[in-house]
């Protein structure tokens, strides 16, 4: 048989029906609601490749080097047309039309989705690998199962089940044919707290159907339920401003604007979320593990369209166990030194004195560097490091933010401690305290290897819903998966600057030893990293940003410019717009990374004057074979000139604008933020900051544009309440202060809400 009926399907199917089929017959075995339907075997995929004789000639045209973007193009390319192009026997396209017609009368329109064999499993999702046609019908039918079974070797999917370890050959799919639910409204619901586990019930609602949810297009509205009680502890309305439905002419789905009298109308009635909870608690119950599930809302009636298990859910066993007393004191109590507490955690090692970058290979697991300050070149050896330990910096600093970053406890600005401590010494250095200690820690207290800090703020408590949204700052790659474990919204800044300054080598100099192309595939590994811990997230990758100075102590660095103030000169988007070979080799890295299926990246250009230099760099995105049209782009606000001209940047097409406020502050208060001299007049709160900003905000949110923070101000209470106060869309705050971003943005959106209703 080529089909199978989904009330016939249960989880002993999987190898014959895919995991999204598999599931929703379990469901449907449950007596959950779940629309008719059913599943073109993965059997019936495997015996058409077989009999037609493309088998071997497809995994062979599939067998690539996945890191090779062309290669990979090229056999999705060749995979697709063998699939495509190639008859389904006339038994099997009789056998699925029948199918059809007998759930109605010929004529119902029905949902035709993906369901691969190593899908929605525990370990591996392969979440959106996969494609879906919506309101399909007999005409179109048996080709739209072809696409589904040719979508198995789209770009990612392939690079995908590389990264995975599953071999090609040994993966079929099978295709779901469903009766369409023509949803008034729809959404996901996790049936548990998705990092913590807690017994709370999150809900995710808006206009039509699901699609425009699940894949980002609509800011939803958000309930959070008490699973004990069934009390809704916090909800918030968002504006929707599109939805997904039936184009009742074509059948196809469209994108349609909300009527304004809906845009900001609560979605979900309470008898509506009393069922979804009912709901989502019977198939936490089935299958014994929490749930993400998709549903939709239809003539009345609530209906499940799909459920996964949630793989997110943090084990709490550690973080309790750190919270278990350890106010032991280090054996020799004796107090060395002080400074800021930079990273938080106790660690204890040898003392490393790096005053040169050859010293960085004297660097063993465990010791505890010690510098005037970190750069960027000293990132592996930080990684080894138990601890670090600087004479200078503050928490903007690079060896704050990639302590941070990394999980490992770091003191900044000791004044003095390359002169102090002595090479081969062992210490005590608490990050949350700042202080240095003479000794190791006593034997009964635990050593916190880097990273592994769960007394640190991210992640420990549950997350708050907001309509404001909450990303995360991330500096170099290798924090990627600590960063997405914050369960931010995505990545608000990404700075590509640490990813070439890394290299060793100034651009120039690394493109003229290694070659184009090897810069650009450094810059792609970077970037993927983190995109792919993201994704379907956002990524927000901010291009090269950084001053000569640092430039200089690179390999290469006599040929850059001798500059009195480098924070004023040669960076940011002048740089690149004066290096146009440079440019788009970097804007070729994101080019084909979104050839890779990563459609999360925006791309993010610095320190614009005004629409001219927006324009421009367009223009380079466009040279690359970039769609600016097609892709989310925008611009930071980072000088007086791009705030008060922002109305001519909006004129030249970009989705967002982003605040750097170190920069922003510096240039309106003229005040250099490296010169301890003034240091003290540097305040983002001033309110010449407040008024630029603000006036921004109102002029994006006129024109549909997004507006976010990606500074350091944007972790301060007092900033954050300005800034939800005046509509920004959303705030990127460091991986540490994720969390109590998240808690001062709930704060405030709450007392908008009762402000609003007193």
């Amino acid at each position: 048989m080529a089909v199978a009926w989904l009330e016939d399907v249960r989880s002993t199917d999987l190898g014959t029906v895919g995991g999204k089929a598999a599931s929703l017959g379990e469901l449907t075995g449950a007596g959950l609601p779940v629309p008719p339907g059913f599943v073109v075997t993965a059997g019936t995929y495997r015996t058409f490749i077989e009999e037609a004789g493309i088998d071997e000639e497809l995994f062979s045209a599939v067998d690539v080097d996945s890191e090779d973007s062309e290669a990979l193009e090229a056999a999705h390319d060749r995979a697709h047309e063998l699939i495509v192009e190639t008859e389904v026997p006339e038994n099997v396209r009789e056998e699925i039309v029948e199918a059809y017609r007998s759930m109605g009368d010929g004529k119902t329109f029905v949902a035709v989705r993906s369901s691969a064999t190593a899908e929605d499993l525990p370990d591996a999702s392969f979440a959106g690998q996969q494609e879906t046609f919506l309101n399909v019908t007999e005409d179109d039918l048996v080709e739209r199962v072809k696409e589904c079974w040719a979508s198995l070797f789209s770009q990612r999917a392939i690079y995908y089940r590389n990264q995975k370890g599953f071999p090609h050959d040994e993966v079929d799919i099978a295709v779901v044919v469903q009766t369409m639910v023509d949803a008034e409204k729809s959404g996901v619901m996790f049936t548990s707290h998705p990092s913590t586990g807690d017994p709370r019930i999150i809900i995710e609602a808006a206009w039509g159907l699901g699609e425009a949810v699940v894949a980002g297009a609509v800011s939803p509205d958000n309930y959070v339920v008490d699973r004990t009680t069934g009390e809704v502890e916090t909800m918030t309305v968002a504006t929707k401003k599109v939805m997904h439905v039936k184009d009742d002419e074509t059948g196809e789905t469209v994108e349609r604007d909300v009527p304004e009298d809906k845009r900001d109308q609560q979605v979900l009635t309470q008898a509506e979320i009393d069922r979804l909870i009912e709901l989502g608690k019977r198939v936490e119950d089935h299958y014994g593990e929490p749930q993400d599930v998709e549903w939709a809302v239809a003539g009345g009636e609530v209906y499940m369209l799909q459920s996964r298990p949630i793989t997110t859910i943090e084990d709490g066993e550690s973080a309790a166990a750190a919270d278990d007393g350890d106010d032991e004191e280090a054996e020799g109590d004796d107090h060395l030194l002080s400074g800021l507490g930079a990273s938080p955690g106790t660690a204890s090692g040898a003392v490393r004195i790096v005053t040169k970058l050859d010293h960085l290979d004297q660097v063993s697991e465990g010791d505890v560097i010690v510098t005037e300050m970190t750069m960027p070149d000293m990132v592996p050896a930080m990684k080894r490091a138990a601890a670090i330990v600087t004479d200078e910096g503050g928490m903007t600093s690079h060896a704050a933010i990639v302590s941070r970053e990394l999980g490992v406890p770091a003191i900044v600005g000791t004044g003095g401690a390359t002169h102090t401590l002595e090479d081969g010494q062992v210490i005590t250095v608490d990050g949350e305290m700042g202080t240095v200690r003479e000794g190791a820690l006593a034997t009964e207290e635990p050593v916190v290897e880097p990273g592994t800090d769960d007394s640190a703020p991210v992640g420990s408590k549950p997350k708050p819903v907001t309509a404001t949204e909450v990303k995360v700052n991330v500096s170099i790659p290798d924090a990627a998966e600590r960063a997405a474990d914050t369960g931010a919204d995505g990545v608000g800044l990404l700075r590509i600057e640490h990813l070439v300054l890394s290299l060793g080598k100034t651009p120039e100099r690394y493109i003229r030893d290694e070659g184009a192309e090897a810069y650009v595939k450094e810059l792609m590994d970077g970037v993927r990293t983190v995109a792919e811990a993201f994704y379907p997230r956002p990524v927000r990758v901010r291009t090269l940003d950084a001053p000569t100075d640092e430039f200089r102590q690179l390999e290469g660095g006599e040929e850059e410019p001798h500059e009195h103030n480098p924070m004023l000169g040669y960076r940011g988007i002048r740089r690149s717009l004066d290096r146009p070979e440079v440019f788009e080799h970097e804007l070729e890295a994101f080019k084909r990374l979104y050839e890779m299926g990563y459609e999360n990246l925006e791309i993010m250009f610095p320190l614009v004057t005004d629409g001219s230099d927006v324009a421009a760099a367009r223009e380079h995105m466009e040279a690359v074979g970039i769609d600016p049209e097609k892709r989310d782009w925008g611009v930071m606000i980072e000088t007086p000139a791009s705030a008060m001209g922002v109305e001519d940047i909006v004129d030249e097409g970009v989705d967002f604008v982003s605040f750097g406020t170190n920069d922003l502050t510096q240039y309106v208060l003229a005040v250099d933020r490296n010169n301890e001299h003034v240091s003290d007049r540097f305040d983002e709160l001033h309110p010449a900051v407040l008024d630029i900003m603000g006036d921004t905000i109102d002029v994006c949110r006129a024109a549909g544009v997004d507006t976010s923070i990606c500074g350091q101000a944007g972790s301060h209470p007092d900033m954050v309440e300005f800034l939800v106060r005046k509509g920004i869309t959303s705030i990127s705050a460091n991986i540490d202060a994720v969390a109590d971003v998240l808690e001062s943005v709930d704060r405030v959106e709450e007392r908008l809400i009762l402000d609003a209703v007193r």
